[in-house]
């Protein structure tokens, strides 16, 4: 027997009913909200009820994806594996809940001998079947490697440096144990984005295993001073709240690849688990054995997950950093595909010079298993026309790491330059939930739902961009690009004057910025119908685009349909079509 957790809208409340009498005759211990005692505190029942469910079931109706209640109720399940989602009538799940299966009961969700109702009871069963029920399932030597399998979260290191600019060292250092342990076959370790959503708390651990669904937790704190570094770290139990292990490492900062491989080895032993023969070379390093270029690259890498992948400036000063790093470490691959991501944004967005196809082939000469690599390559196969060669690079680098932003970013981006609106949504959405500071991707997905005329779910994506590129401003107000992605999603939601304001900000601090510009003119072409302010918006982005992947990128974009056929356009795109090819032609 399982225990169940119901989550639906008032108006379901009838195939609520049926659904968890089928589970209880199931066998199920089904808790739904008629469970509520009367003068019980109801918001607090519902949260201990959720805590103590094994599966989290979520009816998605046409009401229920309008409740903040089964939203908040859906995510606590999605957050922590714990997710089984069912459609009824013709729902379809909002954003954020896509990407899992969802079950289909029909216009009969109760008969308990249909076959959709069967695959619900599977679906239970796969979530929340006991060790000792899936011995009498498995095969002996499966049984035995899912029984050693553990979860965990590491959360990010305090930075105790006393000093804000060394926060990229102690993210860094947790990325990078993240990353060993997740090389280890017995371990599930929770993803790098969920895990720092709780950077700057002070959370309850036992909290967070029951949240993400994980056995232990990870925390820890590094001291960087000098050529010195402190790090502490704790291994904790994530249902008792005990220590399993903890440990303190006063050494030289030559020694921190050391110290890491030290905590890294010290979890896996703790946890007992059994390692596989591959994973004796689990870890093999960081790509460098120099204290120096690691931590030039460590700047460079939080620069880039903070956003840099659409900030000029911080493109030009990864580029800095990686290329410092390299002249220390000719051999440090994961530098050389850190610099050549900010260079292919460099020359194919802000119209630079800067040529990133030799870092990228360095990287893969030293490392071909690095997708960021494959997916610059794959721009410059595109712009060569090269179509199904540049498609078949991404598809390489996102079998290397199904888990890369940067490789569902590049697929999503490539599919919708190739009027593959559909086929894009789902990376684009997967890319969006990767990366907190990742405004463009939601703005895209935006674009896409436009196209396709799902007003729903435009409504959504707009919501989510405004509220990262609020957050991105209220950080940097200078900040051109985000400011039109904002316009754009604050006119799809109709706050047409203040996507005005955003606008005309946009312009006058970064006039000459071609990013900033094509963003803009597509809120006035579409969202604000202005097409004439649209048409001189684009004006200097004509004179100034650098990349035939950049206008294919605008000939294939939905968002410039209501303006494609003005002579203006056609006179402009047919002129910057001309320079580009000119300056190939001279090159």
């Amino acid at each position: 027997m399982s225990r169940i957790f119901v989550s639906y809208a008032r108006e379901d409340v009838d195939t609520a009913r049926q659904l968890a009498d089928g589970m209880a005759e199931a066998g199920h211990e089904v808790w739904w909200d008629n469970h509520l005692a009367g003068g019980s505190r109801f918001a607090n029942e519902i949260d201990e009820a959720l805590k103590d469910a094994e599966a989290v079931v979520v009816l998605w109706s046409e009401s229920s994806i309008n409740s903040a209640w089964v939203l908040d109720e859906a995510a606590e399940g999605r957050d922590s594996g714990r997710l089984v989602p069912i459609a009824i009538g013709s729902a379809k799940p909002p954003l954020g809940f896509r990407q899992f299966h969802t079950i289909d009961l029909g216009s009969s969700p109760g008969r308990r001998r249909s076959g959709a109702f069967e695959e619900l009871l599977n679906a239970i069963a796969r979530k929340c079947v006991s060790e000792a029920r899936m011995e009498t399932l498995r095969p002996a030597a499966e049984t035995k490697n899912s029984a050693e399998t553990v979860s965990i979260c590491i959360l990010p290191f305090a930075n105790m440096s006393g000093d804000p600019e060394q926060e990229y060292f102690s993210d860094g250092i947790t990325e990078d144990i993240t990353t060993d342990l997740s090389k280890f076959s017995a371990l599930e370790v929770v993803a790098r984005n969920t895990a720092f959503s709780f950077k700057g708390q002070n959370p309850d651990v036992k909290q967070v295993a029951r949240q993400l669904g994980v056995s232990h937790v990870l925390e820890g704190s590094v001291r960087k001073a000098g050529g010195r570094v402190r790090i502490n770290a704790q291994l904790i139990d994530g249902r008792t709240g005990n220590h399993l292990w903890a440990d303190r490492f006063d050494r030289d900062l030559t020694d921190i690849f050391d110290i890491q491989d030290e905590i890294s080895k010290s979890i896996v032993g703790a946890l007992k688990v059994r390692l596989l023969p591959k994973d004796n070379e689990a870890i093999e390093g960081r790509g460098t054995a120099n204290v120096d270029a690691y931590s030039l690259y460590l700047m460079a890498r939080q620069q880039w997950v903070s956003g840099g992948f659409s900030y000029r400036d911080s493109h030009k000063m990864i580029v800095r950093l990686c290329r410092e790093a390299t002249s220390l470490d000719p051999d440090y691959a994961q530098a050389w595909a850190l610099m050549a991501l900010a260079q292919a944004s460099l020359r194919f967005w802000y119209g630079n010079e800067e040529d990133a196809l030799p870092a990228a082939e360095r990287a893969l000469a030293l490392n071909p298993k690095l997708p960021e690599a494959h997916c610059v390559k794959a721009r410059y196969l595109e712009d060569e026309g090269l179509f199904d060669q540049a498609e078949r690079q991404i598809r390489i680098a996102l079998d290397l790491s199904p888990a890369s932003w940067e490789a569902n970013r590049e697929l999503a981006s490539f599919l919708y330059r190739h009027a593959r609106i559909s086929d894009a949504i789902p990376f684009f959405g997967k890319a969006a939930s990767m990366m907190e500071t990742d405004t463009s991707s939601a703005a895209m997905l935006l674009s896409c739902y436009q196209a396709i005329g799902d007003q729903e779910n435009v409504r959504e994506a707009a919501q989510l961009c405004v509220a990262r590129a609020e957050r991105a401003i209220a950080h940097d107000p200078s900040h051109a690009v985000e400011l039109a992605w904002g316009t754009t999603a604050l006119a799809a939601l109709g706050e047409r004057e203040r996507a005005r304001d955003w606008a005309r900000r946009a312009l006058i601090i970064d006039p000459d910025n071609t990013s900033m510009r094509y963003n803009l003119a597509c809120s006035f072409s579409v969202g604000l119908g202005d097409h004439e302010a649209a048409l001189d918006i684009l004006g200097p982005y004509f004179e100034r685009v650098d990349s035939r992947a950049q206008l294919r990128h605008l000939e294939a974009d939905p968002d410039f349909e209501p303006i494609r056929n003005d002579p203006r356009f056609k006179e402009m795109l047919a002129a910057a079509k001309r320079r580009l090819a000119m300056e190939r032609a001279a090159s």
